[in-house]
């Protein structure tokens, strides 16, 4: 095997894709184009007819902006055409601007810095659980990073827990080349890596020469054979043989067309965009189809399950949370591959799976994983567990939904199934204060496209939601009550397919709507009972996700909320997600401003939003 000259192929197929879309970074391309070629050539077990075959190596590029050389490697292993390439960075072509799961041959998307890395502990982590159900899965996980993948908090975060569980079929290969996009990195990232990395119980290898394929190679092998995770730190030069090699310059900024002739000339080839020898590319997809052939089959994993047909006490009068947990075990029962955890607050959330065991070193067949308090490593590690088929949840509390928002932006943004569990999801918490109480975070969960957000009033409205989210190939929210929530008289768990639906009807001729989410429509169907005394005919909607109320026809929705009626918007939360549906902003009941830490009962009436004060503001406004 040529193979320097395919490196350099490798190269300069990438530099070529960035000039061709006058966008892009060749430093990274340059630099750690062995760093792959190594990987790709001598390790890494895939099928080159299934890119989705359960037990291949999965590799993830945490250092999204490197795409061109993922393509340019990509290409050589016939996941990817030259036509490919030459369409890079442009709209609806396989080679996006970074990395994305629709790409053949791309495990999961990346981009934004140190995510890659969780997502890779979470491949890891569904490898173990597998593996300790059936021995025949047996995949490794690499992850290529940077020095900016290392800066970012969630990498310690996700590395510190993978350490823990000692996820030895972990390996990261560290392209150090000691300079990030503002400059070199002694000005911002100075930490000695070695001790850093040893201190969390990983393994640490280090090659002093990036372009040495012998020592990479070999560092890969002893990497494999160790008894914890692994870091390889491989010392390289940005932009090798570029006029700005080892310099910022070469980071994010395509190259002169006379630094790349001079590149091309340089490395004895062909100064023609895109212009390789093919021979070198079918010797390398050869040499991969050999050395890649399956060991076995393995059995089909997906599962299915109807919620709505698992039974409940429906009549229970218990916080939502705890009602949850009952389902979720239950649901556990029934499916094989369903495993997450919480961010240390699995007490509170209450979704711990009962006698199904906690998932650590000397038990990877258990299903509850004990995060610790690392709610965005949590979200990005579960996006690597659902990248792998298994449907997976995390919790937390819904005012810490901010730690966990950039894993979700990218549940979503991949289609990935994760069910995100908040509890503790309004001002009514209490004496815990502002810092605990939600505001804005509903509102900004449902901003997330491909994100629904369900908030459910009661049990059956919870069942309903699990039945749609275990459908659902898109990732949920789930936010759920602390407190304890009455049961529904008329609420139905079949309707929360339609996202909204009328939970009471008006008694006479309609004088107006009550559209409430959660706990609050129970206040708003009390409220709604008391004012028939008065002759207000009040209809209650329940509205247990918007998102999918919104997908509807109109004349469904014309049947739940008619159009120029009086229609109050009844949550503890923002008020930006309800102008669409009132007439204008007397009509919302909400809160804008941070809570107070008080009892429930003090802070309802210090907002004005307790049960008294709702009525008689909706009798005053519509006398």
């Amino acid at each position: 095997m040529q193979d320097y000259k395919i490196i350099n192929s490798i190269k300069c197929l990438s530099i070529d894709m960035i000039n061709n879309a006058s966008s892009g970074h060749p430093g990274v391309a340059l630099g750690a184009a062995p760093i792959i070629y190594t990987l790709y050539k001598n390790h890494l077990n895939i099928d080159l007819d299934d890119d989705k075959w359960i037990n291949r190596d999965r590799f993830v590029l945490s250092g999204g902006h490197a795409s061109s050389l993922l393509y340019s490697m990509l290409f050589y292993v016939g996941y990817l055409s030259l036509e490919d390439l030459k369409c890079f960075r442009r709209i609806n072509s396989n080679t996006p601007g970074h990395p994305e799961i629709e790409t053949k041959g791309v495990d999961i998307s990346t981009g934004p810095l140190g995510q890659g890395i969780a997502n890779a502990v979470g491949m890891a982590i569904a490898e173990r659980y597998y593996n300790a159900l059936n021995k025949d899965i047996d995949y490794y996980t690499y992850v290529m990073c940077g020095d900016g993948d290392l800066m970012e908090g969630i990498s310690y975060e996700a590395t510190s827990l993978a350490g823990s569980l000692n996820l030895n079929k972990l390996i990261i290969l560290y392209d150090s080349n000691d300079v990030s996009l503002d400059g070199n990195t002694n000005i911002t990232f100075n930490e000695d890596i070695k001790k850093r990395f040893e201190a969390i119980n990983w393994n640490y290898i280090k090659v002093d020469d990036g372009i040495d394929i012998e020592k990479i190679d070999n560092a890969i092998n002893n990497a494999k054979i160790s008894d914890k995770p692994t870091i390889i730190e491989i010392k390289t030069i940005i932009g090798k043989d570029s006029i700005n090699e080892g310099t910022n310059k070469v980071h994010g900024t395509p190259l002169t067309k006379e630094d790349i002739y001079n590149i091309k000339n340089k490395l004895n080839l062909s100064s023609i965009p895109f212009d390789i020898d093919m021979n070198l590319v079918y010797e390398f997809r050869y040499y991969l189809k050999n050395r890649c052939k399956r060991k076995h089959e393995i059995k089909n994993i997906d599962e299915n399950i109807d919620v709505s047909a698992l039974k409940y006490d429906l009549d229970v009068n218990e916080p939502l949370r705890v009602i949850n947990g009952k389902i979720m075990n239950e649901i556990s029962n029934h499916l094989q591959y369903f495993m997450g955890g919480a961010a240390d607050v699995s007490s509170s959330t209450k979704t711990y799976l009962k006698n199904e065991g906690v998932f650590n070193k000397d038990n990877y067949s258990g299903k509850n994983i004990n995060y610790g308090v690392r709610e965005h490593a949590m979200g990005a590690i579960s996006n690597g567990i659902a990248s792998c088929n298994i449907r997976c949840f995390s919790s937390t509390f819904l005012s810490f939904a901010d730690y966990l928002k950039p894993a979700i932006r990218m549940s979503a943004l991949m289609k990935l199934p994760v069910t995100y569990i908040f509890t503790h999801d309004s001002i009514n918490i209490g004496s815990d204060g502002a810092t605990h109480q939600p505001i804005e975070q509903l509102s900004m969960l449902r901003n997330i496209p491909n994100l629904n957000v369900f908030r459910p009033a009661d049990t059956k409205e919870l069942l309903g939601c699990w039945n749609e989210i275990l459908t659902l190939s898109t990732p949920s929210a789930l936010v759920l009550s602390r407190n304890s929530t009455l049961q529904l008289e008329n609420s139905n768990p079949y309707s929360v397919k339609k996202g909204a639906y009328i939970v009471k009807k008006e008694k006479d001729n309609l004088d107006g709507i009550i559209i409430a989410t959660g706990s609050e429509v129970g206040l708003a169907i009390k409220i709604s009972e008391e004012l028939e005394q008065y002759d207000i005919n009040i209809r209650v909607v329940s509205m247990p996700c918007m998102s999918l109320y919104e997908k509807n026809d109109e004349e469904y929705k014309e049947s739940v909320l008619p159009i120029n009626n009086n229609i109050f918007a009844l949550e503890y939360a923002s008020s930006s997600d309800w102008y669409r549906y009132v007439k204008d902003e007397k009509y919302l009941i909400n809160i804008n401003n941070f809570g107070k830490s008080g009892t429930e009962k003090e802070i309802l009436e210090y907002y004005e939003l307790d049960y008294e004060s709702v009525k008689n503001y909706i009798i005053d406004l519509l006398k």
